[in-house]
């Protein structure tokens, strides 16, 4: 597909939107040679179908996109679970000079985001139906944004995953609509889950529930309306999503320690300082020591926090002249270019091999936020995620996030390693830090665009490294330490197979194992690739759950069960993470206690301090613990 034709096609059309309609096909029921009156866009939302468009043949399912020229033959035959779509017709003129040749182009696509798409039909179809003068204008807007948003996954696609985790898909919606009334109801019909698959795996990806996280960000953007802007009170609470200022007050005073008017109050305190020659001039360009936002620490997990509305207030305890440093530092390396590439404070002449050294000493690496140019060999590294498979090549970062100075397979690595906060850190700390090369996931996208003006950040997609293999493997090419990585996987498979042996000679290898998570009353059995022991016991060791179950595992990969479902999904083994029970307790239950597994002491209880990581260390260290256990039963 010529993408780049497309937007070229794009940014010289003229569209109308001609009609938008929800429809829906029964299983067995077909479209037959109905031929495409106009342009039109149609996207699959629930079950599956087989489609033509001319002479090529797609297969429909969740979230498919089919683009149709003008006149093409359309043909759709509904599957066993029918077809829900929506479509959209649209007329398109184009400037003379421009080859219209792709406006007739049919294609299929499976978004690697479709929830954004999702969202804008959705609007568009609602939009349509009031009827009212501005819709043309309205859904025109919208058809714009759609296909924005399709091209640009369309080319983010050729540099990374087909497909994003659900976690990241849910916190894309959460920062994108946190302005409206998102539920767990409407986050499950964007996505297609179910509310209770929905809630248990984000709160098992990242550790806090939907809601929990959609209030954080709504508290960080009334923060930054506060520093910003002049708004009201009653603006900024209908701006992020509720309609009681007194609300949104209590929240904010329980986020960030300080009521909304107190906060912005220091702001204020804080610009007449910057106002001050005489403090500035006292100051150096880096405060010496980091200074913490509030005293109030409401985390309970690793991704909590993005650090936006947190950039200026402090409670002061010293040190009163470090935001202005930090706003004069931070207006300098925006002058100075995103990546801080041209930093130096002086041009080369023809005859200066100095911009040619500074080639040779980095590169351009392709990332989801396009090339950037890093050291090829970075001395001072902040990591606010992957701290692992760092710490597998041999590098020690400079500072890394909160729940990375808590993982206990990190201890060792850790002694002089600055901690950057909460989440995936705070900019002030970071900042102090002079960090030359920033590594963070995507799942605070405001964050990640403040840390590029510090340092080059690499920008990896929550959960888009699938294997220990695929993460040393690319963490080894981005810095330059192939071999490392390799030496490494080697001394992995050898550790890992080693393990296996051992558990093989005393466990049959027919055994069914369960990994179960039991929390505040809630049970969840998941799969090889959400941490618990899971990695380890089906694909380290090789094992299987119980029949019943198999598929589940698979796909979605867990499953969200009720105590009286336990006999059905628990197998021979079980590898339970549990903060309050013990094996004791367990035995004593009505319904665990009938378990074979629990009647056997067949049981591996351990708490989700230990469970919830699933880092290349942490999968080798829990591998080997679980075969010692294994082997000792």
């Amino acid at each position: 597909m010529d993408i780049n034709g497309l937007i070229a096609l794009w940014n010289h059309a003229n569209s109308k939107v001609i009609d938008i309609r929800r429809a829906t096909i029964s299983p067995g029921e077909s479209i037959r040679s109905y031929y495409v009156p106009s342009g039109l866009f149609l996207m699959s939302i629930t079950g599956n179908a087989a489609a033509s468009l001319g002479q090529k043949y797609y297969r429909m399912q969740r979230f498919t996109v089919l683009h149709a020229g003008k006149g093409t033959m359309l043909d759709i035959v509904a599957g066993s679970e029918g077809l829900d779509y929506y479509s959209v017709y649209y007329k398109a003129s184009f400037q003379p000079l421009v080859s219209s040749e792709l406006a007739d182009y049919s294609y299929s696509i499976t978004p690697d985001n479709p929830v954004s798409l999702h969202r804008i039909l959705s609007e568009m179809f609602k939009e349509w139906e009031k009827r009212h003068p501005l819709v043309q204008l309205r859904v025109r807007t919208l058809l714009y944004q759609f296909v924005y948003e399709l091209l640009n996954q369309l080319m983010r696609q050729g540099a990374g995953p087909a497909k994003r985790d659900l976690a990241a898909q849910v916190a894309a919606i959460i920062h994108e609509h946190y302005g409206d009334a998102i539920t767990l109801e409407t986050l499950s019909e964007s996505l297609n889950y179910s509310v209770p698959h929905i809630s248990s795996y984000f709160k098992l990806r990242t550790g806090l529930s939907p809601i929990d996280y959609l209030i954080k960000v709504r508290i960080d953007k009334a923060a930054a309306l506060l520093r910003e802007t002049d708004a009201t009170l009653k603006e900024i609470s209908f701006g992020v999503g509720y309609q009681d200022p007194n609300y949104l007050s209590r929240l904010f005073k329980k986020h960030k320690g300080v009521s909304p008017m107190h906060y912005r109050e220091i702001l204020v305190k804080e610009e007449k300082t910057e106002d001050n020659p005489s403090m500035t001039i006292k100051s150096s360009i880096v405060p010496s020591e980091p200074v913490d936002y509030t005293n109030i620490n409401d985390n309970d997990y690793q991704q909590q926090g993005d650090g936006e509305g947190d950039l200026i207030m402090f409670k002061h305890s010293g040190n009163a002249w470090a935001p202005t440093v930090l706003l004069s530092v931070i207006l300098l390396l925006s002058a100075c270019g995103a990546n801080g590439a041209e930093t130096t404070g002086s041009q080369s002449s023809p005859g200066d091999t100095s911009a040619t050294s500074k080639q040779l000493q980095s590169k351009i690496v392709k990332t989801v936020d396009g090339e950037v140019e890093i050291p090829l060999q970075p001395k001072r590294i902040v990591a606010g995620e992957y701290l692992g498979s760092l710490i597998a090549l041999g590098i020690t970062p400079i500072g890394t996030s909160d729940h990375h100075i808590q993982n206990p397979y990190f201890q060792q690595y850790l002694k002089d390693v600055e901690n950057i906060g909460n989440g995936n850190g705070n900019m002030e700390k970071i900042l102090a830090l002079e960090p030359d090369l920033i590594i963070m996931d995507d799942f605070y996208p405001e964050l990640n665009e403040k840390m590029s003006k510090i340092a080059p950040t690499v920008v990896v997609p929550y959960a888009s490294l699938k294997t220990v293999h695929e993460e040393i493997t690319y963490f080894g090419e981005l810095l330059g330490r192939e071999e490392q990585a390799k030496a490494w996987l080697a001394d992995y498979d050898s550790r890992i197979a080693s393990a296996k042996d051992s558990v093989l000679k005393v466990i049959p290898a027919d055994s069914t194992f369960s990994v179960i998570e039991f929390k505040e009353k809630s049970i969840m059995a998941v799969g090889a690739d959400f941490g618990k022991g899971g990695q380890p016991i089906y694909n380290g060791f090789g094992f299987k759950p119980p029949a019943d179950i198999a598929a589940e595992m698979v796909d979605p990969g867990w499953a969200s069960i009720s105590a009286e479902a336990l006999p059905k999904y628990a197998g021979d083994y079980i590898i339970l993470t549990s903060d309050s029970e013990t094996l004791d307790e367990l035995k004593a239950d009505p319904i665990w206690g009938t378990l074979p597994a629990v009647k056997n002491g067949h049981v591996f209880l351990w708490t989700s301090d230990r469970s919830g990581y699933w880092d290349p260390i942490a999968i080798l260290n829990q591998t080997e613990e679980l075969a010692a256990w294994l082997t000792n039963l």
